[in-house]
């Protein structure tokens, strides 16, 4: 396309004369991008003339409200938006455009104070404007029905377009994830919560939500695809097998505390009561009333006791065999002495007992009383040595030898 600029010579009053930008190729293609309040204004400008300008290139966008058009040029008053911009766009956003209004967009380049025309567009956000898809869709399986949950989609200032439109709706599409999405369910809702019932138990669904108004034939992309499993009712068996499973890890569990406290208190037992005993003998001594150690226990007196009682009973009874003659008559023992003979027989015995009598019992009491005297004598040696080696071992004994 043939560019057309036209110089002009102005003659200033001194005779002067100026090259100025009387007519320049003006910005070209506007349009305006948008989602529910965003506004962004985009234009091209003829490269092959940038070669031809020496200096900065910028651009200046304002905006009028469609009524002020009427009014005269030099009453009418635009709003600057960009100023001196390098960017071929410019973004009305924030300018306060109101989304059921009618404006008028205008743009034009500047360059070392010369300046091209404007090129004007006009713009209706609320026929215009592109309707976003749900901010956020949420899908969980309750009670074997699958639920959505939608968010309006979401002005410039975080508001629900519902409130700008109130006549949006929803097109929800879902099908099985093993399934092609061309096979999906379709269902039309204004609501922001869904529940889809009669679904196959236990089989993973996927859903995707898409916003519309059919005053202005506008349609939303479609939002993100979200799969989850439609778990359905519990199963009595599998409540039961759960039930045994966590009873038996509570079992466990039990165990293995009872177990952690039964080595904790071997390992103190066998700390403070060692398993090695002492002998019962020395256990007896430690445990005795007696300050002294003992090498023999207590019960060995009575042992003693015994064993000394016994043998002077012996040695009495030998003294007395001993000591008792014998009747060369009869054999037996002799009736001398005996209480029951009387005095009479006692004079008669004396009188008629010969002289080898006499000089028998004389010969046997004095052998009776050495007897006597060397048992007395063993006995009382025996008796001090014992009672000498008692006092050795235990401090305190008693021994009586009679």
């Amino acid at each position: 396309m043939s560019t057309l600029v036209t110089w002009y010579k102005q003659c200033s009053a001194s005779g002067l004369c100026v090259r100025t930008l009387a007519d320049w190729s003006r910005p070209q293609n506007l349009s305006v991008q948008s989602l529910n309040t965003q506004y962004v204004l985009r234009w091209d400008w003829a490269g092959d003339q940038q070669s031809t300008i020496n200096g900065t290139l910028t651009f200046t966008a304002q905006y009028l409200a469609a009524f002020h058009s009427r009014k005269a040029s030099h009453k009418q008053i635009w709003s600057t938006v960009c100023v001196d911009v390098l960017e071929r766009r410019c973004d009305f956003t924030d300018a306060g455009l109101g989304y059921h209004g009618m404006y008028l967009l205008r743009v034009r380049a500047n360059i070392a104070q010369q300046f091209s025309n404007w090129t004007t567009i006009n713009f209706c956000p609320d026929k215009e404007a592109c309707l976003g898809p749900p901010s956020s869709v949420k899908l969980t399986s309750v009670k074997g029905d699958l639920e959505i949950v939608i968010t309006d989609p979401l002005s410039s200032n975080n508001e629900s377009m519902k409130t700008l439109v109130p006549d949006i709706y929803y097109l929800i599409h879902y099908w099985k994830r093993l399934e092609d999405y061309q096979k999906a369910e379709v269902l039309k809702t204004q609501n922001n919560v869904v529940t889809l019932s009669e679904l196959d138990r236990w089989t993973w669904y996927c859903v995707r939500v898409q916003s519309r108004y059919d005053f202005y034939y506008k349609t939303s992309v479609f939002s993100d695809t979200h799969c989850t499993s439609n778990e359905g009712l519990t199963p009595y068996w599998q409540i039961f097998l759960y039930f045994l499973l966590s009873l038996g890890l509570c079992f466990l569990l039990v165990l293995l505390v009872w177990f952690i406290f039964y080595k904790a208190f071997e390992f103190l037992k066998s700390i403070f009561y060692p398993n090695v005993q002492l002998p019962p003998h020395i256990q007896e001594l430690w445990l005795s009333d007696s300050e002294t150690p003992h090498l023999l226990p207590q019960s060995s007196g009575s042992v003693w006791d015994q064993l000394d009682t016994s043998g002077a009973e012996a040695d009495t009874v030998l003294d007395l065999q001993i000591c008792i003659p014998e009747d060369p008559d009869t054999g037996g023992p002799s009736r001398h002495g005996s209480g029951d003979s009387g005095f009479s027989s006692t004079e008669e015995d004396s009188s008629a007992r010969p002289l080898s009598d006499t000089h028998t019992d004389t010969h046997t009491d004095h052998r009776c009383r050495t007897h006597t005297q060397l048992s007395d004598t063993h006995t009382d040696h025996r008796c001090r040595t014992h009672t000498q080696h008692r006092e050795e071992v235990h401090d305190g004994t008693l021994e009586i030898c009679t």
